[in-house]
C-alpha cells in the first residue's frame, strides 16, 4: 500500500502477536504513520524492509542474543543508513546497550512500551527530535533559595504540568543537577542511569544514543537524566560536560526543566543565561525570605539584569490569629519577583514522595496543583475559567481579575 497524504510508512518486524496489536493501536491514533507488520523473527528476513520503501523500522528482538544481533547487524547494512531502525528488546543489560550505541539505531525501547515512548521514538526516527525545526525549547530552572522548600516537588510538578499541556504540551525531560543530593528519580521511584563520571574526560561521547541510554523513563513520557546521588562527594564537573549535556537534552526535547541544587558551582552562571524561566523557591519564614533575597540580588550581581527571578512562595498560608508574617508581607518583600504562593498541603505532598508518584495521581484536583498551574501555564488557568454571569451593577468579571 502506497502513502497516501503526509502519513510515513513504519514497518515492523515482530513475531510477538500481542506486540503487533498494541503497536497497530498506539500509532493508529496518530495519521502521521502508516503502519505495516511483517509477523517474522529477526532471523527470518530476507529482503523485506529494503523492498518495503519505509521511513523506519521497528524491530522486536532479543538483543542478548549474539544470532540475533549479527542478524541486525545485516539489516543495517543491507539499508545503508536509508531506513532509521528502532529496536524493542525484552533485556537491557550494558553489553547490549554498547552493541545497539555500535550500530547506530535510531531508539532502543524495553518492552513493555507504552505508547507515549513508541509514538515519540517513531516521531524521532522520522523527523529528528520530534518538534519543528527551528524551534527552541523552553527551558525553566527550579532554584532553592534555602534547604527543605520544595524545589524538586515544584520542579518535577512542574515538568508533569507542561508534559501534559494543552498549549505548551510535548516532549519533557527533567534534568537533576544537584548531582551530591538530587531526589528527582527518587521521587519517581526511578533508577538514576545518568553516569557522569563515564563522560567526565570524554565529553565528546556524550551523544544521542548516549543520552538514551541514560535516560530514566517514567510510565507518563516524561523523562529524567539524573545521576546517581554521592553524599560524600563535594565534586564540581567540568562546565564544558554540564553545558554539553543541557545543549543535547534541549535539542531533543520541547521542555526542560532544570533542578538546581542550592550551591553554586562553575557552571551555574551558565545554566541560569540559558533558562528561558528562573523559579526560585522560598517558604514563608524570615530567615528563609532573607535568603531569597540575597539570592536574587546575587543572581543580579552575576548575570545581570539578563535573568529575572520569579518567586515561588511555597506553603503560603495565613492562618488566623497568627502574629507571624502575612502573605501581604510577602508581596509587598518581594515586590515584582512575586510569581505566586503554594498552599501548604504537607499530607498529599508526603504521601506523593513515599509512594514515588506525581502528586496528581493522589488528587488531580489539589490545591497544590492549582496553584501551581496559575504560575506555570496561566493561559490555560484563564480558558479553564467557567463565565460568571453579568452582575445587576455591570461589574461581571472584571472586578477581581487576576493579571495572567
Amino acid at each position: 500500500m502506497a502513502n497516501t497524504g503526509k502519513a510515513k510508512r513504519i514497518v515492523l518486524v515482530s513475531q510477538d502477536k500481542a506486540f503487533v496489536q498494541e503497536t497497530k493501536s498506539a500509532l493508529a491514533s496518530s495519521d502521521a504513520f502508516d503502519l505495516a507488520a511483517i509477523e517474522r523473527g529477526v532471523l527470518d528476513l530476507r529482503g523485506e524492509l529494503q523492498e518495503a520503501d519505509c521511513g523506519a523500522a521497528i524491530i522486536d528482538m532479543d538483543a542478548a542474543r549474539l544470532d540475533q544481533v549479527e542478524a541486525l547487524q545485516r539489516i543495517i547494512r543491507r539499508l545503508e543508513g536509508k531506513t532509521p531502525v528502532i529496536v524493542v528488546t525484552q533485556e537491557f543489560n550494558a553489553a547490549a546497550v554498547r552493541i545497539l550505541v555500535q550500530l547506530q539505531v535510531a531508539d532502543f525501547l524495553v518492552k513493555p512500551v507504552s505508547t507515549a515512548d513508541l509514538v515519540r521514538s517513531c516521531l524521532r526516527a522520522l523527523h529528528g527530535p520530534g518538534r519543528e525545526e527551528n524551534a527552541e525549547s523552553q527551558i525553566y530552572a527550579f532554584m532553592p533559595a534555602a534547604g527543605g522548600v520544595g524545589n524538586t516537588t515544584l520542579a518535577l510538578q512542574t515538568a508533569f504540568q507542561l508534559h501534559h499541556s494543552v498549549t505548551r504540551g510535548a516532549a519533557t525531560c527533567v534534568v537533576d543537577l544537584n548531582f551530591q543530593q538530587g531526589a528527582c528519580a527518587e521521587y519517581l521511584d526511578l533508577e538514576p542511569r545518568f553516569d557522569i563520571a563515564e563522560i567526565e574526560n570524554q565529553p565528546e561521547r556524550l551523544d544521542r544514543q548516549l543520552l538514551d541510554v541514560m535516560l530514566s523513563k517514567h510510565s507518563s513520557g516524561l523523562c529524567v537524566l539524573a545521576a546517581p546521588t554521592r553524599p560524600s562527594e563535594m565534586r564540581s564537573f567540568n562546565t564544558e560536560i554540564v553545558v554539553r549535556m543541557l545543549d543535547l537534552v534541549s535539542a531533543y526535547f520541547d521542555n526542560v526543566v532544570i533542578d538546581l541544587p542550592r550551591t553554586w558551582f562553575p557552571w551555574t552562571e551558565t545554566v541560569l543565561l540559558g533558562s528561558n524561566k528562573l523559579y526560585v523557591v522560598t517558604e514563608m519564614t524570615v530567615p528563609c525570605l532573607r535568603h531569597t533575597q540575597r539570592l536574587i540580588q546575587a543572581i543580579y550581581d552575576t548575570v545581570g539584569r539578563e535573568v529575572k527571578p520569579n518567586v515561588i512562595v511555597n506553603r503560603f498560608e495565613q492562618k488566623m490569629f497568627d502574629n507571624g508574617i502575612r502573605q501581604a508581607d510577602v508581596r509587598e518583600i518581594l515586590g515584582d519577583h512575586f510569581a505566586g504562593g503554594i498552599a501548604n498541603n504537607y499530607k498529599l505532598v508526603r504521601e506523593a514522595v513515599d509512594r514515588g508518584v506525581p502528586l496528581h495521581e493522589i488528587d488531580a484536583n489539589a490545591n497544590v496543583i492549582a496553584d501551581l498551574r496559575r504560575i506555570i501555564l496561566p493561559e490555560e488557568v484563564v480558558a479553564a475559567a467557567p463565565k460568571k454571569a453579568r452582575s445587576l451593577f455591570g461589574l461581571g468579571t472584571g472586578f477581581m481579575r487576576k493579571r495572567a
